[in-house]
């Protein structure tokens, strides 16, 4: 007998429906074609245990399965209940009418207890295109699959769960959830508050405006003057995450299976990978093509701790996905886009020693020791860094103060006021949501200067000897100054304070 049954594979962010075709005939044997790979070709050890600790059996005939379309590669263990249920069916142990109508996906245990799949949201967003009745896979996926509205989400325990409801023997329980109620109650309080920053005004007001305008910024000061707790804590002022970035970034994390049991994702994610990270784990890729961090800081913060310790090679290749706002990974029989639209915040030592023009410590870094850290970072890199700021150590009567320093809750909502302001200004432009992804045409047409603000720049760039990188960052970074303030027109005043986040454009720093 022939049994039609279907699954789905992802690829990407995006799923494709596969067809699993079981047929059983006189003969004995076991034959699964259409490029599976070895934890499928295994799942018949799985799938046998699991029917005879449930009572069933798997048939002592010639088992055929085809997986189409046979041309795509399919991986991983997320099939076995797919696979089972079609064996079921086709050796007539469970009726067939109704299961071409569902979507089945799952990973068997000996036992037949379900596990949970990696990528419920994209598949479940598939079957409902599709025109599925229904949605089958384990229950701690399904809070997941159930953000899809109008699809039908079935959590099962086990696989003699699934054979009863084909038998009309058992009704399957709906999962259902508000979508909207999710979110918002998901959007949790950041768990690090600028509250507990003691003195370093300046670095908060740079971080101000890199989160206001969307800006990359890296923080340049000794060890211990706080740049990897004043970096923790930028997430907690960026804008709340509307409905559609949770949903964006939430597709991503259900790819690699980092959901959890919740749902749709209401915090900005903050990924915050090791220096010894290599490029594959960073921009995404593999044989079988997954996220990297780049695109799990989709939508949130990469932050880039010591980053002349990153090799030079993995700095590089996220030149690219920093400008395009998604990296695009090809392999010989398909290529997979992923979104990367991330803020990136880095920092870094002034030097091998980590105390240059430091009057209170000797220097330590010959002078070739110091281009050679400082050259790690390529001028193009460079480039895509908004924002450069020292930061200097906090002295002692700051850090013994009493008084509590501004909250995030009180600089977010002077961030969410300037992002409204831009996406006003953005409207009628697809990509464009806030001042940092601006080009040269809408630089030109929103950073107009007076003739004031203008010869302010030319002497700047002249006199401290900025590179001419420096200057659409500087009237990028004047328009965010403006929107944080409320006025139209760029002032001398704001020209004045982006030239000052431009440190490592002058000369000394990168020769």
């Amino acid at each position: 007998m022939l049994v039609k049954i279907y699954g789905s594979a992802v690829f990407g962010v995006e799923a494709t429906t596969i067809t699993v075709e079981v047929n059983i005939d006189k003969g004995i044997g076991y034959h699964l074609v259409g490029l599976p790979d070895n934890a499928i070709k295994e799942s018949s050890y799985r799938i046998s245990a699991a029917l005879n600790n449930n009572n069933y059996k798997l048939p002592g005939k010639k088992i055929t399965i085809n997986m189409a379309p046979a041309d795509l590669r399919k991986e991983g263990s997320a099939y076995d209940l797919t696979l089972a249920i079609g064996i079921l069916a086709a050796s007539n142990q469970i009726k067939s009418e109704e299961i071409g109508d569902y979507l089945i996906m799952g990973e068997l245990s000996l036992d037949g207890s379900l596990q949970p799949i990696k990528g419920a949201l994209p598949i479940a967003i598939k079957a409902r295109e599709e025109g599925f009745k229904g949605f089958i896979l384990p229950k701690q996926n399904a809070k997941e699959a159930a953000i899809v509205d109008s699809l039908n989400v079935y959590g099962v325990e086990n696989i003699t769960e699934v054979t009863q409801f084909f038998d009309g023997k058992k009704t399957l329980e709906k999962t259902i959830i508000d979508t909207r109620k999710e979110f918002y109650n998901n959007l949790e309080h950041p768990e690090f508050d600028f509250t507990d920053v003691k003195g370093q005004e300046s670095v908060k007001r740079s971080m101000e405006i890199a989160a206001a305008g969307g800006h990359n910024i890296i923080l340049i000061g000794p060890p211990g003057s706080g740049k990897t707790m004043l970096s923790k804590r930028l997430p907690s002022i960026l804008p709340p995450m509307t409905l559609q970035e949770a949903l964006e970034t939430t597709k991503i994390h259900s790819v690699v299976g980092k959901i959890k049991e919740a749902g749709l994702m209401g915090q900005r994610p903050f990924r915050s990978p090791h220096h010894t990270i290599s490029d594959v784990a960073l921009v995404g890729g593999g044989q079988y093509p997954q996220p990297g961090e780049i695109s799990l800081a989709h939508n949130g913060v990469l932050f880039l701790d010591e980053l002349p310790e990153f090799k030079r090679t993995v700095l590089e290749v996220m030149r690219q996905p920093l400008e395009d706002r998604e990296v695009t990974i090809s392999r010989a029989k398909f290529t997979v886009t992923y979104p990367s639209s991330f803020m990136l915040v880095a920092s870094m030592n002034p030097s091998p020693s980590g105390y240059f023009n430091d009057p209170d410590a000797p220097v330590t870094s010959s002078p070739a020791e110091m281009q050679r850290y400082l050259s790690k970072i390529s001028g193009p890199l460079l480039d895509r860094i908004d924002i450069h700021i020292e930061v200097n150590p906090v002295p002692f009567d700051k850090l013994s103060e009493d008084s509590q320093s501004e909250s995030s809750s009180i600089i977010r909502e002077r961030v969410t006021k300037a992002r409204e302001t831009q996406s006003e200004r953005f409207s009628n432009y697809k990509n464009i949501h806030y001042n940092a992804q601006m080009n040269v045409k809408q630089i030109k047409k929103y950073c107009k200067l007076s003739d004031e603000s203008k010869t302010l720049l030319k002497n700047a760039m002249e006199r401290l000897n900025l590179s001419a990188r420096a200057y659409d960052r500087i009237l990028k970074v004047s328009r965010t100054i403006a929107d944080l303030e409320g006025v139209t027109e760029i002032s001398t005043s704001h020209i004045a304070e982006a030239i000052q986040y431009r440190s490592l454009d002058r000369e000394g720093w990168l020769g």
